[in-house]
């Protein structure tokens, strides 16, 4: 079925965006990345998180929650949660796109213990694409670059491995590309710009078959975000990937600074969570991006209406109100 997500997308690409055509996606792949501990942790009786993790069914519980609201436009899950909530017709009717991560190269490998993100990222694949199409005919495919030629050279031809399976199997994909988890040599560059040149020099080779259908990156500041969004607009669309928690507020400035900035997709995963309530921060999130509130006025508005809910926030309003992301400052 056509989706609302494509019609946005369509029209991004004609050059008649319009604020109320910005793409939010809800990224809740983490159970790729966190294992046990990615729906958080229990809280005891005196109201602090406990050492016990929650279940995964919690995890499960926000993406049907937010799928419903209709919301967001994309739902992004690991090949598992998609198949589950395919099974029990989720997706079914809903103008919500189902995504699928394909890849989990080593650089997201974050559990408890590990200590793979000290060092650069091997390639690596668990979803089966013709099992993933069963689901979904969209998937995420990440990649980092770290300025290293044999490093590199094996990301990009994995990633060409990846195109030529995705292509021939009929599935779509988008390109995330991270921030290395540690600093690397980028010879005075600033790593924003570093990242806009290896995602042009990456995509100039590849056909329109096997285009991604957008980016998501992390937000490297302003300059490096309006040069990537305005290096080729018709065809390579932006988004931003949401990172840690942070506050409130930085969620909201965030999603409005990228915006301003060209960005047109925001691919938010803790920061959708770990909201007091989910479906609230996605549509303070709309409001923000359409203008209808500044940053700051929506975290105000946003705790407001979780007191008329009974829901307690979990910082104070002197405390959600303030940027603490430094890229935001």
């Amino acid at each position: 079925m056509t989706r609302p997500l494509d019609a946005k997308l369509a029209r991004i690409r004609e050059g008649n965006y319009k604020p109320s055509d910005f793409v939010i996606a809800d990224a809740k792949d983490g159970d790729m990345s966190m294992g046990v501990a990615t729906p958080g942790f229990r809280t005891g009786a005196d109201g602090k998180p406990t050492t016990q993790p929650r279940p995964l069914s919690d995890y499960r519980d926000g993406m049907r929650t937010v799928t419903r609201s209709g919301l967001v436009d994309v739902m992004l899950m690991s090949l598992s949660s998609a198949e589950a909530l395919t099974d029990e017709g989720l997706f079914k009717g809903s103008d919500v796109t189902p995504a699928v991560r394909l890849n989990d190269a080593s650089d997201i490998w974050a559990y408890r213990g590990a200590s793979y993100r000290k060092v650069p990222a091997a390639p690596f694949r668990t979803a089966r694409l013709d099992r993933a199409l069963k689901v979904a005919d969209l998937g995420l495919y990440a990649a980092t670059f770290y300025n290293d030629l044999a490093q590199d050279a094996a990301t990009l031809n994995a990633y060409t491995a990846f195109r030529d399976e995705a292509s021939a199997a009929g599935m779509r994909h988008f390109l995330e590309v991270f921030n290395p988890a540690f600093d690397i040599d980028t010879n005075g560059v600033d790593i924003g710009h570093y990242i806009n040149d290896t995602i042009a020099r990456c995509l100039a080779g590849v056909s329109s078959e096997e285009y991604p259908l957008f980016l998501k990156i992390a937000y490297n500041g302003p300059r490096a975000m309006e040069e990537l969004a305005s290096y080729d607009p018709g065809k390579l669309i932006v988004g931003i990937l949401g990172g840690g928690v942070g506050t409130t507020r930085d969620t909201f400035e965030l999603v409005s600074q990228a915006e301003k900035y060209g960005a047109r997709i925001a691919l938010f995963g803790r920061k959708i969570y770990f909201a007091e309530d989910s479906t609230e921060i996605v549509a303070a999130m709309r409001r923000v991006v359409e203008g209808a509130q500044t940053p700051e006025d929506a975290v105000r508005d946003y705790h407001d209406r979780l007191a008329k809910k009974g829901i307690k926030a979990n910082r104070s309003l002197e405390d959600d109100v303030q940027v603490t992301e430094a890229v935001l400052k």
